[in-house]
């Protein structure tokens, strides 16, 4: 018998908190299954859509899934798919799935929904892919899940979106592997992109990082960003609000970042007056950041910013994923790049990786390699 599937109501969420317990244990790290207001807030919210699937007999509720969106925003963030260990192998994470795309993308509300898939089985890469997710990369050592787990990056968009991508001319040498793998996975072209070097900007002097303050206050935290950038087209992290604030004693800079400390990650949103102020900074940024509970640390930079990437690339930045078309600009969409940096051993064994992916996985290897470990020339020295 089929699951009989819909949306999350208020009445749901005692029995949801216990569904993602008996699926996550106590380290789950997302507030969509452990923090019954933001829950509510979930199901009412108009720019989202949650849905459950229950027993058509008992009427038990055996899984979840739910697709984020947020006002202003034509992206959307697929998660929290859970079936009880009981009802698995029954195609519920994949109906739930199917039916929230159906409701969010292929009704036209949103340009892309993307998500960050485990890697620990292969099976939530299989759901995805059969709904018509396609690999855009890995996240290494992204979440901290009684020990730290890699995620694979995922992303399904509308009809036509891919095919207005504004063109991106120039990229760091770096940087080419990734969009040669991209074009293979995705059927899409960088024909044009011309590989570019040039001098990144120097990094902060030693001990700048001790003299870094890190503001945990997060009511002050989103007021102050929203006086320094009150026009959204002055940033960009879907889904994401900052919750800290790092500036040095001077106060010349003013990094915004989203800590998670359950989940042990970070992402850095943007900097005042403008990231390039902090570029010389990322290093004692994201030791600060790791002294705060950050194994993992991320940025969103977009691929027509050579010099932006540069900077985090000279400063121990991977770029691991690549999401085409991710921001809508005008009447095109502009593509991003994701970049990490771990400050724990990244650990491949027992990734379970499913064909598509695996191109990005060898891709991150070697990127990772020709970043951190030394040339020849320089080990002879």
């Amino acid at each position: 018998m089929k699951p009989v599937i819909t949306p999350a109501s208020p009445a749901d969420i005692a029995e949801l908190r216990q569904l993602y317990y008996a699926v996550y244990g106590p380290h789950y790290p997302v507030a969509l299954g452990t923090d019954p207001a933001e829950m509510a807030r979930l199901i009412e919210d108009p720019h989202s859509l949650w849905l459950v699937g229950r027993c058509p007999g008992s009427g038990a509720l055996t899984g979840s899934a739910a697709i984020h969106g947020e006002a202003g925003s034509r992206i959307g963030r697929l998660e929290g798919i859970a079936v009880h260990p009981g009802h698995r192998s029954g195609g519920l994470a994949g109906a739930l799935t199917a039916e929230l795309c159906a409701g969010m993308l292929d009704s036209g509300r949103l340009d892309s929904v993307y998500a960050t898939v485990r890697t620990v089985s292969a099976g939530p890469q299989r759901v995805v892919l059969r709904n018509g997710f396609r690999p855009l990369g890995i996240l290494p050592n992204a979440v901290d899940l009684r020990s730290r787990e890699s995620l694979a990056l995922y992303a399904r968009h509308s009809a036509g979106v891919l095919e207005r991508r504004k063109p991106v001319t120039e990229v760091p040498a770096a940087l080419m592997p990734l969009l040669r793998t991209a074009e293979d996975a995705l059927g899409i072209s960088y024909g044009g992109v011309r590989a570019v070097s040039g001098p990144a900007p120097a990094p902060a002097a030693p001990g700048a990082a001790e003299r870094l303050e890190v503001i945990e206050a997060p009511a002050f935290v989103r007021r102050r960003f929203r006086e320094r950038f009150p026009d959204r087209r002055d940033w960009f992290y879907p889904l994401h609000t900052p919750n800290v604030l790092l500036t040095p004693e001077d106060g010349r800079f003013e990094v915004y970042a989203y800590l998670n400390r359950t989940g042990g990650y970070c992402s850095l949103l943007t900097a005042h007056p403008e990231p390039a102020a902090a570029a010389g900074c990322l290093e004692p940024v994201t030791r600060a950041l790791a002294r705060a509970g950050a194994g993992y640390v991320e940025a969103l930079v977009p691929l027509d910013r050579p010099e932006a990437l540069r900077a985090f690339h000279a400063q121990g930045f991977v770029a691991g994923a690549l999401y085409p078309a991710m921001r809508a600009d005008g009447d095109g969409f502009r593509d991003y790049a994701v970049l990490s940096r771990s400050s724990e051993r990244i650990d491949f064994r027992g990734v379970a990786v499913e064909p598509p992916l695996r191109p990005y996985l060898d891709c991150y290897v070697s990127a990772w390699a020709s970043t951190h470990l030394p040339t020849p020339s320089e080990v002879a020295r």
